[in-house]
């Protein structure tokens, strides 16, 4: 992995057999997946993936829509990840992966031995629209303590608030403006997660997303809402583990 990437802020450990790139949720960024390298095995380095807008890179203008990211974070990967690699990608997260994961078959570039994916209904549902720039932030909390996630500190503190609310307005037009566009099924196993209360991707929500497979496809239910994979780890590590455990030497 090349060092420097602002895309890929924690570089894997070289001596990992496989590689983990892991997108995040609307508003977050790659610290959300930090502690994930301390939860998977050795062998599997996960790679915390950094868009524009947030953390270290919060100075650069955030993305509106999928393709121009995935058009960027495809050749990021084509140039700085070495193989086998996977990808995981939860809520916003999961969108932008699959889009990647198209972008890099249509450039020919080197494709992922997995996709994982949570917290997102299939591609090919339509979601309702909700224009975050303009909303006022009681209603911001609202619609933020309805997905939970966000720590009630920050819901109830209007300043940080308004700091948040240009990023998830530009993350929310990324996942609630994209158009699905037919396209063959990939040729890659795909894992998802689901939450049983997750309004937004519940299990009935998720299955749909085996269309977009000619391999394996296999889905989790969790307890929990939409961020049910924060809130059972062991869980989705474990599965990831034994999705991966064909590339690991050990």
């Amino acid at each position: 992995m090349t060092k420097g990437n602002p895309w890929l802020p924690f570089g894997p450990h070289s001596e990992a057999d496989i590689t983990l790139l892991c997108l995040p949720h609307a508003g977050a960024g790659a610290i959300s997946y930090r502690s994930w390298g301390q939860g998977l095995p050795p062998e599997i380095a996960a790679c915390p993936v950094q868009p524009p807008g947030r953390e270290r890179r919060r100075g650069e203008e955030p993305f509106t829509s999928v393709e121009p990211l995935a058009k960027e974070l495809a050749k990021v990967i084509t140039d700085s990840v070495r193989a086998p690699y996977a990808v995981f990608g939860h809520s916003t997260g999961a969108l932008c992966a699959f889009e990647t994961l198209r972008e890099l078959r249509r450039i020919d570039g080197p494709l992922p031995v997995h996709l994982f994916v949570s917290g997102r209904c299939a591609p090919q549902t339509p979601l309702t629209r909700h224009d975050l720039a303009d909303m006022d932030l009681v209603e911001l909390a609202g619609l933020l303590r309805q997905l939970g996630g966000t720590p009630e500190e920050v819901l109830a503190e209007p300043g940080l608030l308004a700091l948040l609310q240009p990023l998830l307005a530009a993350d929310f037009s990324v996942n609630e403006g994209y158009a699905y566009a037919v396209e063959p099924p990939l040729d890659i196993p795909i894992t998802a997660f689901a939450g049983i209360d997750d309004q937004c991707a519940d299990v009935a929500l998720t299955e749909p997303w085996a269309i977009h497979t000619v391999r394996e496809f296999a889905l989790h239910a969790l307890p929990g809402g939409h961020f049910a994979i924060f809130d059972s780890p062991a869980a989705v590590h474990s599965q990831i583990a034994a999705a991966l455990a064909p590339y690991c030497r050990n």
